[in-house]
């Protein structure tokens, strides 16, 4: 049975994440470097990574599968997953694929430079709002769908 993995220290969709669980009775791993207050299931796992930097990335890349969910902001482990096959949605519905992936890579690539060298500061700067929760979880409900009931 196909699987989600949720990179969750940061996760803004945690609750919507949940009702699309519980709507098509999926399984799903929580996977942070502290621990996580969630619900009891069956379903829902927590998985505790060891400490240190993208442990928990690491985590999600070993265990993932084709056919498997990722939900995760991180672009370089968006793309560790695609490798292995597996689907990947951002925290604002963005579904991440093969023929998009390079281009994030690159666009990160190259705001970290700028950053680095001091020509920009900070992030984006865009707030996560309303329909960016309402987005995720029309698409997270949709690529579920297709993932878990293939034609």
């Amino acid at each position: 049975m196909s699987k989600i993995y949720v990179d969750a220290d940061a996760c803004p969709v945690k609750d919507e994440t949940l009702k699309v669980v519980a709507r098509h009775n999926t399984p799903v791993h929580f996977v942070a470097n502290q621990w996580l207050r969630l619900p009891q299931s069956p379903l829902i796992h927590m998985q505790l990574a060891p400490e240190g930097p993208d442990e928990a990335d690491n985590w999600i890349a070993e265990h993932i599968n084709a056919d498997d969910i990722c939900i995760t902001g991180d672009i370089p482990l968006a793309a560790r997953c695609i490798k292995k096959g597996a689907a990947v949605i951002n925290h604002n519905g963005q579904e991440f694929t093969e023929d998009s992936i390079g281009m994030a890579l690159a666009s990160r690539d190259l705001m970290t430079h700028l950053r680095d060298i001091g020509e920009i500061e900070g992030g984006s700067g865009k707030s996560f709002s309303k329909s960016d929760r309402s987005k995720f979880l029309s698409n997270l409900d949709t690529l579920v769908q297709k993932s878990f009931n293939p034609k």
